[in-house]
C-alpha cells in the first residue's frame, strides 16, 4: 500500500506524536463503538503528555472543551467546587461558564491562565505553573495534574455549523492554539493557502477566534510555520515561526521527519507551552483599554530559541561565561533582552536550590527597553519590587546591596569610582549589554568589570592601608578582568572584531563565533525588516575650481585634494543644489504620493554639524518658497558656530532638545536633518526615504541605513516604499560595508597581544619617560593623591617630549600614535587576557594621562588654509550614476580579522607636493568629467548661455524686476527652457543631457541663475 501524503495523514502524524496514538489508529483498535461515549480522554496519554480530544464536547458558545474543563476542576479543586455547589446546587456550572466568559472577554486568556477564576466565594486555578528547581513536591504534583489535549476537526461556529478548524490544542479544556494544516505534497501551503483560509474563510466573530481567546493561531505545512495573535479578516498579519535555513528563511532538512516537526516535538511539549505562557507571552497596553485595542505578543522562534539556550547554558556551566548574540537590527532584540533578563533571575545551577545570579544588570540606552522590562515584571512576577534604576554610583551600589533582581543603567552612567564600594565578589551577576559594540569599549567597560570584582582590600581598617602599590595594581588589574562571578551577554546586530573576541565563543581552530545568530538575511527574507538596499540611487558630484591668485605655491598633493573636496562639498552653493534635488524627489515621490498612508518621513544625513545646519537652512528656505507644505527639523548635540552665529538644536527647532524625537513623529514635520545624532538606536517606522551626504563605512553604514528597515504593517510599509539617494558613497562601498553582517560574522583568530611588547619597547626607546616616573605616578594615582601631585610627574615627561628631546615633528607623531595604540589595545584586551603583566598595566595608566599633554603640530595646516583662499568654485554639477539600483549582498559567512598586530606609527614618505596650478588641474580632471567638452569649452558655453538668457525679451520685466521669489523662479525656468530649445540644434548631445537628467538640469539652471547675477 502506498504512503499517505495528504492533509489527513499530516494531521494524524502530529496527533500521534502528541497523544501517542492517532484517532485513526484508535478506531482500528476496535474501540469505535464506545469511543465518543467515554471520550478519547479516558485513555492516559502515552505520547508527549496530550490526550485525544472529542470534537463533540467542544462548547461553541464559551469556546471550552467541557470534558477536560470539568475534569480538571473536579480532580484538582473539588473543595472549591463543593463550596460553590453548596450555594448554587442547580446552576453552578452555568455560573462558572458565564463568569469565565465575561472575564476572558475583558482580560484575555493570558490573564485567566495566570490569575485564575473567582466565582462568588470560590477561586479556581485554571493552570498550574511549571516547577522551578527549588519548588516543592506539591508544586510538581500540581503541574502534573494539568490536562493537555489535542482535538481535530473542531466545529467552532454557531453561524456555520459545518465549518471546522483542523486542530486545536487545549490546556485544561481552555483553547491555547488553533492550527490550519496544509500539505505541500497536495499543492497546499501554509504561506498562501493556510493564511488565506484564516483571512477569508474563518468567522472571526465566533468566540474561539476572537482576539485574546487563544494565544496564537498558526498556519502549518510540512515545510513552514506562520503565526498571528490577532485574526482581523483580510488585514490579518502573519509572521514566520521558522528556524531559518542557510542563514535565510525557511527550515533546515530534518533527517527524522518533516521540516516543521520542531513545532510539535519541541514547542508544543507541555513544559514548553507552560513556560511560554509564564515567561514569554505578553499582553501590552493598559487594562483600562478594551481588549481588542491591546497587543498580544507571542515569541518568534529565534527569540524563544536564544533565551532558552542562554538559560540552559547558564544552568549547566554556571556564572563567568560570555555570550555574543548577533541578531539583526529591527528583529526584536528588545523583547529578547527583556525575556532573558527576567528568566535569568530564575536560573538554578544543576543540583542547587539557590538562584545562580543574585542580580541581572541591563546596560542600555533605550527608553523603550526600560518600559518593557517594567511591564514584563508586572506581568510575570508575583513579587513586584525587584527592578531598580541606577543613574549614579550610589544608586547602583544600593540596588546591588538591596537585592534588587533587575537593575537598569546606561553605559554613560555605569562607570563609577571603585573606592568606597562594598565587597560584591560574593554575589553573582548577569550583565546584559545592549548593542555591545557601542557599550563595551574603553574605560567605561573597565569600570564595569571593577565593580564586579573584589574590592574588600579597600574597606580594610586604617592600619592596613599601608599595603604596597604593587598589590593595589594587581588588585585593580584582576578586577578589570571579566570576573568569574559575572556572565556577560552582548546583543548586537553588527559585531566588530574586538566584540567577537571579547564575547564570542572560541572554537577549536582559534576563531570566535556568535553564541546565537539571527541574520540580516533571514530577517529581510522573513519580512521582519525591509531591504534598505533595494532602491539605491547614487549621484556623483562634478566640480571645477579656478585659481584666484597670481602666485603658484606648492602644497602636499594628497592633503590638498582632500581639503579641496571638503571645501567644495560644504559650500552653500553645493548644498543648495543638493537640497533642491532632495526636495524634488521627496515632495512628489513621498509626500504627494502619500507613501505610508500619507505619513512617510525622510532623513538627511550630513557630514558634520556645520553642513547639517547649512542643509537645514537650505531646505527650510526652499520649503518657504513652496508655501511650507511641511516642516523640517534638525538634530545635533551641543552648540556650533557657523558664519559667526552660534546654534543649538533647541534654538533652531524652537523647542527643547528632548522633544525632537516626539515632535518628529507628528504630521507637522516630515524631514529630519542630522550629522551623527539619531544614526543608531533611533526607531521611527514611518521613515522611508534617506538622503545621504556623508562618508559611510562598516558598522556606521549598516546602522545608519538600517534606520529605514523597520517594517510597519500599520502603515502598509513595503520594501518598494524605501528609497536612498546617496551623494557621497558608491554602491560598491555600501555593499562592502553590509556584506560582513548579512549572514554570520566571525573572527578568524585571536588578537596577537605581543604587539604590546613591541609597542612598549619602541616607546621606551624614545626616552620620553623614565620607568621610575611611571612607578611614581601609578603609586600616587592608586593612593588617591591630589591631582596636582599627579601633574608634576606627567608634566616632566610632557616637557621632555615637547621641547627637551628636540624631537622632529615626524618623531613626535610616531610616538603619540604608538602611545594611543598601546592604550587602545591594552584597554580592549585586559579583560580577556589569560595572564597578567604588571608593567603593561602601569604603562597603560601613565600613558592615558600623558597623551593629552603631547603636542604635535601639522606643518601644512596654515598652508592648507591658504589654499582655500587661493581658489574659487566656478562650476558645480551632479550626475546620477545609479537609479533605484538594488545592491545584492553575498550570502556567505564573513570572517573578520583581528586588529593589525603590527605597531603603527608615522612614516616620513617625503610627502609629494605639486604647484597650485597642477593641483587644480588634477582636481578638475578627477571631479569634472561629466561633460564631453573641455573645462574651457564648458566655460565658454556657459557664458554664451548666460548672455542668451540676459538678451531674452522677458528677462528684465518678468524675471529681473520680479520681487516674489516663487514667481521669479518660475519665470527663470520658463525663459531658460526657451533658450535651451533655441540652442538644441547647435549641440544636440548637450540638449539631450539637459532634457534627460533632472539633476543635470537643476544644477545647470542654478549655475545660470548665479551667472546672470541675480
Amino acid at each position: 500500500m502506498a504512503s499517505q501524503t495528504n492533509e489527513q495523514a499530516f494531521e494524524a502524524a502530529i496527533e500521534k506524536h502528541l497523544c501517542g496514538i492517532s484517532s485513526e489508529e484508535w478506531k482500528k483498535l476496535g474501540e469505535t463503538a464506545g469511543l465518543y461515549n467515554v471520550g478519547f480522554g479516558s485513555a492516559k496519554p502515552t505520547g508527549s503528555g496530550y490526550q485525544i480530544g472529542n470534537p463533540s464536547r467542544f462548547n461553541k458558545q464559551y469556546a471550552l472543551d467541557e470534558q477536560f474543563f470539568w475534569q480538571f476542576l473536579q480532580t484538582t479543586q473539588a473543595e472549591e467546587l463543593a463550596r460553590l455547589q453548596k450555594h448554587s446546587p442547580s446552576d453552578w456550572q452555568r455560573k462558572i461558564q458565564e463568569r469565565f466568559d465575561r472575564l476572558i472577554k475583558k482580560h484575555g486568556i493570558l490573564h485567566m491562565l495566570k490569575k485564575g477564576l473567582s466565582v462568588d466565594d470560590a477561586h479556581f486555578h485554571l493552570m498550574y505553573p511549571a516547577p522551578l528547581a527549588s519548588s516543592s513536591a506539591r508544586v510538581k504534583q500540581q503541574f502534573a495534574a494539568n490536562l493537555f489535549s489535542c482535538t481535530r476537526q473542531v466545529r467552532y461556529s454557531s453561524a456555520n455549523p459545518l465549518q471546522e478548524i483542523d486542530m486545536v490544542l487545549f490546556l485544561n479544556g481552555i483553547p491555547l492554539i488553533t492550527l490550519e494544516l496544509k500539505n505541500a505534497w497536495t499543492g497546499q501551503t501554509a504561506r498562501y493557502h493556510g493564511q488565506k483560509q484564516y483571512r477569508e474563510d474563518r468567522d472571526i466573530t465566533q468566540p474561539l477566534l476572537t482576539f485574546g481567546r487563544c494565544l496564537v493561531h498558526m498556519a502549518v505545512d510540512t515545510d513552514e510555520v506562520y503565526m498571528t495573535t490577532k485574526l482581523a479578516g483580510k488585514s490579518t498579519f502573519f509572521l514566520p515561526f521558522n528556524k531559518g535555513h542557510a542563514e535565510g528563511q525557511g527550515n533546515p532538512p530534518n533527517p527524522h521527519g518533516h521540516k516543521t516537526a520542531y513545532l510539535w516535538e519541541e514547542v508544543f511539549a507541555p513544559e514548553s507551552l507552560v513556560n511560554i505562557i509564564q515567561h514569554f507571552v505578553r499582553l501590552d497596553g493598559s487594562s483600562k483599554n478594551p481588549l481588542d485595542k491591546r497587543t498580544l505578543y507571542f515569541p518568534r522562534y529565534h527569540q524563544l530559541d536564544v533565551v532558552r539556550k542562554l538559560i540552559n547554558h547558564a544552568a549547566t556551566h554556571g556564572a563567568g561565561q560570555t555570550y555574543l548574540i548577533q541578531h539583526s537590527a529591527g528583529s526584536g532584540k528588545s523583547n529578547s533582552i527583556t525575556w532573558a533578563a527576567y528568566q535569568l533571575i530564575e536560573v538554578y545551577a544543576a543540583g542547587s536550590t539557590q538562584p545562580l545570579f543574585d542580580s541581572v544588570i541591563v546596560v542600555t540606552d533605550r527608553r523603550l527597553l526600560d518600559k518593557q522590562l517594567r511591564d514584563n515584571i508586572k506581568e510575570f512576577s508575583e513579587v513586584k519590587n525587584i527592578i531598580a534604576h541606577a543613574h549614579k554610583s550610589s544608586e547602583l551600589k544600593a540596588a546591588l546591596e538591596g537585592g534588587k533582581k533587575i537593575i537598569i543603567t546606561t553605559i554613560q552612567k555605569f562607570p563609577f569610582i571603585i573606592d568606597g564600594i562594598a565587597d560584591l565578589s560574593d554575589k553573582r551577576f548577569a550583565v546584559i549589554i545592549d548593542e555591545a559594540h557601542s557599550s563595551q569599549s574603553g574605560s567605561a567597560h573597565d569600570n564595569m568589570n571593577r565593580a564586579m570584582g573584589s574590592v574588600a582590600e579597600r574597606s580594610r581598617s586604617q592600619d592596613e592601608d599601608s599595603e604596597d602599590a604593587q598589590e593595589k595594581i594587581l588588585q585593580a588589574m584582576r578586577s578589570r578582568k571579566m570576573r568569574g562571578n559575572a556572565s556577560y551577554l552582548a546583543f548586537t546586530a553588527t559585531p566588530k572584531n574586538t566584540t567577537l573576541e571579547k564575547f564570542g565563543q572560541k572554537q577549536s581552530d582559534g576563531s570566535f563565533q556568535p553564541f546565537h545568530l539571527y541574520s540580516m538575511k533571514q530577517a529581510i527574507e522573513e519580512g521582519f525588516i525591509l531591504d534598505v538596499l533595494a532602491n539605491y540611487t547614487t549621484y556623483k558630484s562634478y566640480y571645477e575650481i579656478q585659481k584666484s591668485i597670481a602666485d603658484n605655491p606648492h602644497f602636499d598633493t594628497k592633503k590638498a585634494q582632500k581639503k579641496l573636496r571638503a571645501y567644495v562639498e560644504r559650500s552653500q552653493h553645493t548644498i543648495n543644489t543638493k537640497a533642491e534635488i532632495m526636495l524634488e524627489h521627496f515632495i512628489p515621490q513621498v509626500v504627494t504620493a502619500k507613501k505610508l498612508k500619507g505619513k512617510a518621513k525622510g532623513m538627511v544625513v550630513t557630514q558634520n554639524i556645520e553642513t547639517a545646519i547649512r542643509y537645514y537652512q537650505a531646505i527650510t528656505r526652499l520649503l518657504v518658497e513652496q508655501g511650507n507644505p511641511f516642516k523640517a527639523l534638525i538634530a545635533f548635540s551641543g552648540s556650533k558656530t557657523v558664519d559667526g552665529i552660534e546654534y543649538t538644536e533647541a534654538d533652531v527647532n524652537g523647542f527643547a532638545e528632548a522633544d525632537t524625537k516626539d515632535k518628529f513623529d507628528t504630521d507637522e514635520y516630515r524631514l529630519l536633518v542630522v550629522a551623527n545624532k539619531y544614526l543608531t538606536g533611533f526607531d521611527q517606522p514611518k521613515l522611508c526615504a534617506m538622503y545621504v551626504d556623508k562618508k559611510l563605512a562598516s558598522v556606521l553604514c549598516v546602522q545608519t541605513l538600517s534606520r529605514l528597515n523597520r517594517s510597519s504593517p500599520k502603515w502598509g510599509k513595503k520594501t518598494e516604499d524605501l528609497f536612498v539617494l546617496d551623494f557621497f558613497n558608491a554602491a560598491e562601498d555600501i555593499k562592502t560595508a553590509f556584506d560582513p553582517f548579512y549572514t554570520s560574522t566571525s573572527l578568524s583568530e585571536a588578537t596577537n597581544i605581543n604587539v604590546l611588547n613591541d609597542l612598549k619597547d619602541e616607546l621606551d626607546a624614545v626616552s620620553v619617560y623614565e620607568w621610575d616616573e611611571v612607578e611614581n605616578f601609578v603609586t600616587r594615582y592608586f593612593n588617591n593623591e591630589d591631582a596636582q601631585t599627579l601633574s608634576t610627574v606627567i608634566d616632566v615627561a610632557a616637557e621632555r617630549f615637547n621641547r627637551e628631546l628636540e624631537l622632529d615633528n615626524n618623531a613626535k607623531v610616531d610616538f603619540k600614535i604608538k602611545a594611543k595604540q598601546f592604550v587602545k589595545i591594552y584597554g580592549q584586551m585586559a579583560s580577556i587576557m589569560p595572564y597578567e603583566r604588571v608593567m603593561w598595566e602601569k604603562l597603560f595608566w601613565f600613558l592615558k594621562f600623558l597623551i593629552p599633554k603631547l603636542k604635535v603640530a601639522d606643518p601644512d595646516a596654515e598652508l592648507l588654509d591658504e589654499l582655500l583662499n587661493s581658489v574659487d568654485l566656478s562650476t558645480y554639477g551632479l550626475q546620477r550614476v545609479k537609479l533605484n539600483h538594488a545592491i545584492a549582498l553575498d550570502a556567505v559567512a564573513s570572517a573578520l580579522d583581528p586588529p593589525n598586530p603590527n605597531p603603527r606609527g608615522a612614516h616620513d614618505t617625503g610627502g609629494d607636493t605639486d604647484t597650485l596650478d597642477d593641483i587644480i588641474r588634477t582636481f578638475n580632471e578627477r571631479w569634472f568629467q561629466g561633460w564631453s567638452a573641455t573645462p574651457e569649452e564648458q566655460r565658454v558655453r556657459l557664458c554664451s548661455m548666460a548672455e542668451s538668457i540676459k538678451s531674452h525679451p522677458d528677462f528684465h520685466d518678468k524675471y529681473q524686476n520680479e520681487h516674489d521669489p516663487h514667481n521669479q523662479h518660475l519665470a527663470f525656468e520658463k525663459l531658460f527652457k526657451e533658450v535651451m530649445l533655441q540652442r538644441r540644434k547647435d549641440d544636440l548631445a548637450f540638449y539631450k543631457l539637459f532634457a534627460g537628467d533632472a539633476a543635470f538640469k537643476t544644477s545647470l539652471m542654478q549655475s545660470m541663475q548665479r551667472m546672470v547675477g541675480v
